[in-house]
């Protein structure tokens, strides 16, 4: 996903997508300690997609002030 496709979803969506991220974060994390990762390139891509999402969320709370 885009950082423009990012910007794009409410702050409820931002929520669903962030909840959703640190899921997968943990299952691919599950999966490399047991061996059964096979790309392990999916992990970096995880967590940008989280620090994507958290930077969106403050902007987004500093701008309502």
């Amino acid at each position: 996903m885009k950082v423009e496709e990012v910007r794009a979803l409410s702050d409820k969506e931002l929520d669903k997508q962030l909840e959703e991220s640190i899921q997968e974060l943990f299952n691919l994390r599950f999966r490399l300690s047991t061996k059964q990762l096979v790309n392990h390139r999916e992990i970096p891509r995880v967590k940008k997609r989280i620090a994507q999402i958290k930077t969106i969320k403050r902007e987004r709370e500093l701008a309502k002030g």
